[in-house]
């Protein structure tokens, strides 16, 4: 079965499916994948130490699949040291298909993307910076909604995909992406009906075979005892909201948040939430239960590891 929207026909590809952004697991291994399984796949540039090795596995991701895929790159500079610009020439100079911006606006890239020929999808958690992105001249806008792991919610800006979806369909007149924890065919559906062209998914992605991460995690993303009620938000002290999965860990970052009330310390947070600890857990320890890891409430929808051609076959056919 074929499902023809504006995404499949701008990016040229096979299913309306876009592989989330996802820090230590948007590796060619996993962006290959999907791309191989008629969607977009997505490497995570922050990943890399430089915009040279993003390059690099730009290359090594060309020698997996001959389909198209993008790249995401989270602008926070505030939190994330880097250097932005370099990334983005190194996406224009290899002519990818999509830069997905996640957080900053990249307007004052758009220019140089655009003579490059690459698309530009901008992550938008809320309508009105979905509105400030189509200013810019964004060609896709993906709005998510609470029930997703994005982090920059602000109080005051936990509304859900069916609340967020509807009011940028309306709204936008660019081609919209529905993100917030996508797992099945019957949202898919659901997105389609309601608008949108297509569907981000991210936590789904983790439990398959290709994903690049141990055997422990996607087994407890997979387990019954993983459900809905399985994530918790942190950082809204810090107006930036990320829904992560309920363990120790971040229900020791809730605990001190709490406690530090108006006065934070973010010292104390930064052990427990460092990216280092995440990617440990990922690709070596596989203790679900000794980092903070994004998670969408999709965990409630996921009871096997497929790989990820089986699983978006399924999801289209379904």
């Amino acid at each position: 079965m074929v499902l023809r929207t504006a995404l499949t026909e701008m990016l040229g590809i096979e299913h309306p499916i876009i592989q989330g952004g996802m820090q230590y697991v948007g590796y060619a291994e996993m962006a290959a994948a999907v791309s191989n399984a008629g969607g977009l796949g997505i490497l995570t540039a922050l990943t890399q130490p430089s915009p040279e090795d993003l390059r690099k596995e730009i290359r090594r991701c060309r020698g997996m699949t001959s389909k198209p895929f993008g790249v995401n790159l989270t602008i926070l500079p505030a939190l994330i040291k880097a250097d932005y610009d370099a990334f983005v020439r190194v996406v224009a100079e290899e002519k990818v298909a999509l830069l997905e911006v996640a957080a900053g606006s990249p307007k004052k890239y758009m220019p140089m993307l655009r003579d490059a020929g690459v698309k530009v999808l901008h992550k938008s958690a809320t309508v009105r910076h979905a509105l400030k992105a189509q200013e810019a001249g964004v060609d896709l806008i993906e709005v998510v909604g609470y029930e997703a792991s994005i982090a920059g919610g602000q109080p005051g800006d936990e509304v859900g995909a069916w609340v967020v979806l509807a009011k940028a369909v309306k709204l936008l007149s660019v081609p919209v992406i529905a993100s917030g924890a996508t797992a099945t065919g019957r949202q898919l559906a659901a997105a389609l009906a309601m608008g949108a062209q297509g569907v981000t998914m991210a936590t789904r992605f983790l439990a398959t075979v290709e994903a690049p991460i141990r055997q422990e995690i996607k087994e407890r993303i997979a387990d019954d005892k993983a459900d809905e009620r399985s994530t918790t938000i942190v950082f809204s002290t810090l107006n930036n909201s990320t829904r992560v999965y309920k363990n120790d860990v971040s229900n020791e970052i809730v605990r001190l948040e709490k406690e530090m009330a108006g006065a934070l310390d973010f010292s104390k947070l930064a052990p427990l939430a460092s990216g280092e600890r995440t990617k440990k857990m990922w690709q070596q320890s596989g203790e679900w239960n000794d980092s903070m890891w994004s998670c969408s409430q999709s965990i409630g929808l996921i009871n096997d590891i497929p790989t990820c051609k089986v699983l978006l076959d399924r999801i289209v056919a379904e």
